[in-house]
């Protein structure tokens, strides 16, 4: 648990540093979180040792709430300082751009960690992330919609090869939306309240709370926050999941979901950083499994050349994207 702590808890302090004083911890919380962590993650050892798969980590949920209640506690803060900025174009723009990395890189990831949880108030918690970046659905889609269909056509996060991720984007968020609210439909029982109308509540309330914290422009940056971290969500969907299908089966259903259906990364910063999301196939075939004990096995995993955010920021340039990962996708459609 040491590398999770140190590594998180580091960006958490140097983000509250730049929000209330601004200046050099601006630049510091930006570097940290993004040629800080390239470079770490390029200069040491790539592959981290497994823990033991049934261990049992004390530390993990109380670091996953310090982390979630730390979130909300940076997007309150950046949206005052920002809203009552003095500081030039560059800095307020650095700040931003550093907060959204923190909510799309170390607040969904967390988020996501939590929704998986068996307890009720962990699960609500993680849900109260996704409601604060204005996509609380992601809350209903991922179980229940990603879990159950990834690396099928009826998957809307589940790219297939040739697709560039400016097409995939729309297409996905949408697609999400839908099937998430028709599969908690399904689940409705008479007299219960959907789901998505507390997630569009909490969208308003997050909206209304940047407006109390800054006026109109508070609330517009609290948008802009939403949206950027959504982004980078979808585009931690694209990597992970890129070109890998399921093969049907006689039966017409998809064969089970195995090791070979997610991308993987052994960086160790990012990984720490983004507790362990980049460990994406033991995740999808032990989803209740703490981040702590997420196992990677190189030989029998896809993996990406360069870390889960590098990847993210490949996948930008759809044609780069699809002269890196296109051979790679042929790979494992040949020993399907």
């Amino acid at each position: 648990m040491t590398k999770f702590s140190l590594v998180t808890l580091t960006l958490v302090a140097l983000l509250l540093a730049a929000c209330l004083f601004g200046g050099i911890w601006v630049w510091a919380a930006l570097a940290y979180i993004s040629l800080f962590a390239y470079a770490v993650d390029r200069l040491t050892p790539e592959l981290l040792a497994n823990a033991p798969a049934e261990a049992e980590f004390p530390a993990a949920t109380p670091l996953s709430v310090v982390l979630a209640l730390a979130h909300f506690l940076v997007l309150g803060l950046c949206i005052v300082s920002l809203a009552t900025a003095r500081a030039g174009i560059a800095e307020q723009f650095a700040l931003f751009l550093a907060v959204a990395l923190f909510a799309g890189q170390v607040g969904h990831p967390n988020a996501h960690e939590l929704i998986h949880r068996p307890q009720r108030s962990l699960r609500r918690l993680g849900r109260a992330v996704y409601m604060s970046i204005l996509m609380g659905h992601h809350a209903s889609a991922h179980p229940l919609v990603h879990h159950v269909h990834v690396g099928t056509a009826s998957d809307p996060v589940s790219a297939p090869k040739g697709r560039g991720f400016w097409r995939f984007f729309g297409r996905a968020w949408l697609g999400s939306y839908r099937a998430g609210y028709a599969a908690e439909q399904k689940r409705l029982k008479i007299g219960e309240r959907h789901p998505y109308t507390f997630y569009h509540l909490g969208a308003a309330a997050t909206l209304l709370a940047g407006f109390a914290l800054g006026g109109v422009k508070g609330l517009f940056i609290c948008a802009c926050l939403g949206v950027y971290a959504q982004l980078q969500i979808f585009l931690s969907d694209y990597v992970q999941h890129y070109g890998l299908r399921r093969r049907m089966l006689e039966n017409g259903k998809p064969e089970p979901v195995g090791a070979e259906h997610s991308w993987n990364t052994p960086h160790r910063f990012s990984g720490a950083m983004m507790l362990n999301a980049p460990r994406h196939s033991d995740h999808h075939t032990h989803p209740s499994r703490q981040y702590p004990s997420l196992q990677l096995v190189v030989a029998q995993m896809p993996m990406l050349p360069y870390s889960l955010p590098m990847m993210a920021l490949i996948a930008l340039v759809p044609p780069l994207w699809r002269r890196i990962m296109d051979p790679r996708v042929g790979h494992w459609e040949d020993r399907a």
